[in-house]
């Protein structure tokens, strides 16, 4: 919220907004890489979600997981753009192309993303396939270890190439979070043993290719408008990637196990609403209040009212929804598994048996 409201977005106050919050100008430029420490996260708990689970399984969680908020987000902004006066990230798309959105693969047919922020989604839903189709030929610590270095080394490839193909699949700029993220989860399940320099070495290497992705999504920006109108230096880049993966360490290494702050299941749980339209609540308050009130106590309110908002639809909207999908699509598995019995994963385990709150749930 703060890159996007006090460091990203000219269009809201009408100029730089740098200029207007200078005091933190350094530290807000560098919130671009919050996405890149979601898809850290992501990397550590899709692994741990879809371990010892079917592929079934998997997607009926993550599908839940994803669709209910996320329709609500596509209904929102189309009424808002449709029939109102709000033009600030109007993505000016048509009745179908919303329609198209509402899929979630509209990336794959060129279509512009309904949400400014959605880009991230379409990354990750690549990131299951790969995972998916991973997860085929059964997950064990020795696979992962080969998965993960083909993959690598086939996004290593990919860059070097720049062949739209092996961009697309291999995701080069994205792949190291997703491969530290995965290599994290290792060392988190088995700790200290045989061969446990390998997850630590494919952190390394992520880690490595993580300041190169950095300073290239960050440098794009700055050659756009000028370092002093985004002052985000290399320097600051390095600093902010290497914080994430000591934060991704301590995890990994249970120094957190101490936080056990009931209500942060709940914080948690409001980031992916926040995250779908926070930028869409900016669009609206910002422009109508920036001429009479100061710009900090104005950040303050559409901070708060994001908040406000994501809780609302995270109860309202988000939880039930999850609860009334997962047992909609954990009913038809189960059924596609009394008719095929010979499945593999074993045909007792049902979809019904994946908890509500899945230790996913916090993130997307």
């Amino acid at each position: 919220m703060a890159f996007h409201f006090m460091a990203a977005s000219k269009s809201l106050w009408d100029e730089f907004p740098t200029k207007l919050f200078e005091p933190v100008a350094r530290l807000t430029t560098l919130g671009i890489l919050g996405v890149e420490l979601f898809f850290l996260i992501s990397g550590f708990v899709i692994l741990m979600s879809v371990w010892g689970h079917t592929i079934g399984e998997f997607a009926v969680s993550r599908v839940s997981r994803l669709y209910p908020a996320y329709w609500f987000a596509v209904l929102v902004i189309f009424i808002m753009y449709r029939f109102s006066g709000v033009a600030g990230f109007d993505p000016k798309l048509s009745d179908g192309e919303y329609l198209l959105n509402l899929t979630m693969f509209q990336g794959a047919f060129g279509v512009g993303h309904a949400g400014g922020v959605f880009w991230s989604l379409w990354v990750e839903l690549r990131f299951y396939v790969l995972v998916a189709l991973f997860s085929l030929v059964g997950i064990t610590l020795r696979r992962c270890l080969v998965f993960l270095a083909a993959w690598f080394g086939l996004a290593l490839l990919a860059e070097f190439t720049q062949n739209e193909t092996l961009v697309f699949v291999f995701m080069p700029r994205q792949a190291p979070y997703f491969i530290a993220g995965m290599a994290f989860f290792l060392i988190h399940r088995f700790g200290v043993r045989s061969g446990a320099f390998i997850p630590w070495l494919l952190v390394a290497a992520g880690y490595g290719m993580s300041l190169y992705a950095a300073m290239e999504r960050v440098g794009e920006r700055v050659r756009l408008v000028g370092i002093k109108h985004y002052p985000a230096p290399p320097e600051a880049v390095v600093v902010a990637i290497t914080v994430v993966y000591l934060l991704m360490a301590a995890v990994a290494l249970g120094w957190l196990r101490w936080v056990r702050w009931r209500r942060l299941v709940t914080l948690g749980a409001l980031t992916y609403p926040l995250y779908l339209l926070h930028q869409t609540v900016s669009a609206v308050v910002i422009p109508a209040y920036r001429d009479v009130i100061d710009p900090w106590p104005l950040v303050a309110i559409t901070m708060a009212v994001s908040i406000g908002l994501a809780y609302l639809i995270y109860r309202m909207v988000d939880k039930p929804g999850q609860r009334w999908l997962r047992a909609r699509l954990g009913a038809l598995l189960d059924r596609s598994r009394r008719s095929h019995p010979r499945g593999r994963g074993g045909a007792s385990r049902t979809a019904t048996a994946i908890p509500a709150q899945s230790p996913e749930a916090s993130v997307p």
